[in-house]
């Protein structure tokens, strides 16, 4: 029998405008989720239920009133707890910011709750972002629904395990180096990391270093392109914005067309030169380049030799840099997390002249590649080198230098387009043997993310994945 949370977002929205279900029966019912299933998994940091029963109490009262209805309304979300929401405890994973409470609210967690969408809390993030896993000293380790034993990935762990054990039919996430796409690629999720500036990050989002967008992380395809909507446009004072859709058109819209024939690179360069990828990944890898090829692509190899062997030390200086700016008394540096240690250490090290060289370096590189790339209208790669890791595999030896290695050793591929500022989206066509996703990602010209979103479209109707569950979701 269907259940709320079989619903997707859109079937959810359209049952609430039809009138055949409340928002406030939505927000029960996954709150109810939430208490029977996260004490396992680790998906919030806060929950905010009496906030949330509000909105839904005032949604309600907006369905009666007739008139016109945002796209959204009385869909349950969360934010990720790196965004500021006004009145709400944001701790960017961090005990330093336990109790951190502000006063102002990010732009991307305004515009959701414009189209009607309701906020359960804040999901599950490592201390300020920096791991391509979810783990912090507040609330512990965010967990993969389909294997426990594993890691949901980062830094958007929390809100993909949120959405994969049907605790919210849809999340916002964030993405500077595959914090969306990893997390997406290990629960089975569509997540997709936007173009450079087609979602605002003001009004204190940093655009210094260009990498950070935020994103979706949904089951469907249509349901990811629903929030993107929700989520897209720029603020006055964006440093970058991407151009908007035509008029009239939408990244929902795109959804229900076919891409046309394309042009697709199997791209596999890494700037790990000794990342090779896992059995499973490579068969994973291997069979979506089958299934675009028979629906009808162009699929062929990307030439090699497009990496200088600067990007990675220039990307491992732009990536500490952010540890600079943390306002994290001297008094209570000792709190913070190896890995964050490290990277602030490494960030403070840099000289003027070394943080300009590997921000120049990085913004050279992103020319040269998308030149080379330009013939193709979408590149396809893996997601991650490997499997979902084991709890601790990253950080069990506690030295912070180590765990960035591994990181880089895992996560060999996402940075690059966050270098790039291309659109990228990981869908998940696969499961191993013993039943853990791995996720395939799909990478769009700049701005393009109307070809991406009907790509995926077109293989999520060629092999349907929104039936998986992992154990526990009925």
């Amino acid at each position: 029998m269907t259940q709320l949370h079989d619903l997707t977002a859109l079937e959810q929205a359209a049952a609430v405008r039809a009138g055949e279900v409340s928002p406030v029966e939505l927000v029960e019912h996954a709150l109810a989720r939430i208490e029977a299933r996260d004490a396992g998994l680790g998906a919030f940091l806060t929950l905010t239920p009496e906030r949330a029963l509000d909105r839904a109490r005032r949604a309600e009262a907006r369905v009666r009133d007739g008139g016109e209805l945002p796209p959204l309304l009385g869909v349950p979300t969360a934010i990720k707890d790196l965004n500021n929401t006004a009145g709400v405890r944001t701790t960017f994973g961090c005990t330093v910011f336990a109790d951190n409470v502000p006063t102002v609210t990010d732009a991307v967690v305004t515009r959701l709750a414009d189209a009607g969408t309701i906020s359960l809390g804040k999901t599950n993030t490592p201390e300020f972002g920096f791991p391509c896993y979810t783990d912090n000293d507040l609330a512990g380790p965010a967990r993969c629904p389909w294997d426990p034993t594993r890691s949901a990935g980062g830094s958007s762990g929390g809100a993909a395990v949120a959405v994969a054990a049907g605790m919210l039919p849809f999340a916002q996430g964030s993405d500077g180096g595959g914090s969306i796409r990893i997390p997406a690629s290990v629960n089975g999720l569509v997540g997709i990391k936007p173009s450079r500036g087609r979602v605002s990050n003001a009004p204190l989002g940093g655009d210094v270093t260009g990498l950070g967008t935020n994103g979706p992380l949904a089951r469907t395809v249509r349901d990811a392109a629903a929030m993107m909507d929700a989520m897209a446009g720029p603020v006055t004072g964006d440093a970058q914005w991407a151009p908007p859709l035509p008029p009239g058109e939408t990244f929902l819209g795109a959804a229900d067309r076919l891409p046309g024939r394309l042009r697709i690179g199997r791209y596999t360069e890494s700037p790990m030169p000794d990342a090779g990828l896992e059995p499973a990944v490579q068969a994973a890898f291997d069979d979506a380049a089958g299934l675009l090829a028979d629906l009808g692509h162009d699929v062929e190899d990307v030439p090699p030799g497009l990496l200088d062997a600067d990007v990675l030390p220039a990307f491992e200086r732009v990536w500490s840099l952010s540890g600079t700016l943390l306002p994290v008394p001297q008094a209570r540096l000792g709190e913070l997390r190896p890995l964050t240690r490290e990277l602030r250490s490494r960030g403070l090290a840099l000289s003027a002249q070394a943080a300009m060289e590997a921000l120049t370096a990085l913004r050279l590189f992103a020319r040269r590649f998308l030149t080379a790339t330009a013939g193709f209208d979408v590149l396809l790669a893996p997601v991650t080198t490997m499997t979902p890791r084991p709890l601790g595999w990253f950080d069990a030896d506690g030295d912070g230098a180590a765990d960035f290695a591994r990181q880089e050793e895992y996560a060999a591929f996402t940075a690059v387009f966050n270098v790039t500022g291309q659109p990228a989206v990981s869908v998940p066509l696969s499961w191993t043997p013993g039943g853990l996703p791995v996720g395939t990602m799909l990478v769009g010209r700049p701005a393009d993310e109307v070809t991406l979103v009907a790509l995926a479209a077109q293989l999520e109707e060629a092999r349907p994945w929104a039936h998986r569950h992992p154990p526990g979701w009925a």
